[in-house]
């Protein structure tokens, strides 16, 4: 297990992404799949950044765990932000036109639907959301 802790802003989504891929380099994880974890990443961080800390700023936590048998990748993100359960929302109707939805919710839902599993809880003063993906 790896982990990074550094300031919950969206410049730092990129160093995050670089710090997960580089632990699925020796992984054997295939592009496609590496893809939508980047997206995962791009997701959750950014909420973290721009919803957690309202009142200023704080730090993020991102851990990653490679399992072996099978293959796959854990990785959790963990911050001391305003408590919230990305899962409890909604699932936007993407059967509407996007001018008919309402705004907010589908990175989340693209999250949900590429990753293999996604837990959250609110914990010890902390939001703890870990995605899983096999590979």
């Amino acid at each position: 297990m790896k982990e990074i802790t550094l300031d919950a802003t969206i410049e730092n989504i990129e160093t995050v992404t670089e710090f997960v891929n580089g632990q699925l380099e020796s992984s054997g994880c295939p592009m496609k799949a590496q893809m939508q974890i980047d997206i995962a990443i791009d997701e959750l961080f950014g909420n973290i950044a721009h919803y957690a800390y309202p009142s200023g700023g704080g730090t993020a936590t991102v851990r990653v765990e490679l399992e072996e048998t099978p293959p796959a990748v854990r990785i959790t993100f963990i911050d001391g932000g305003v408590p919230y359960d990305p899962l409890k929302k909604e699932d936007p109707d993407v059967s509407l036109s996007a001018q008919e939805r309402t705004s907010g919710g589908l990175g989340i839902f693209l999250v949900k639907k590429s990753m293999d599993d996604m837990q959250y809880e609110y914990r010890d003063g902390q939001n703890i959301l870990e995605i899983r993906k096999k590979f």
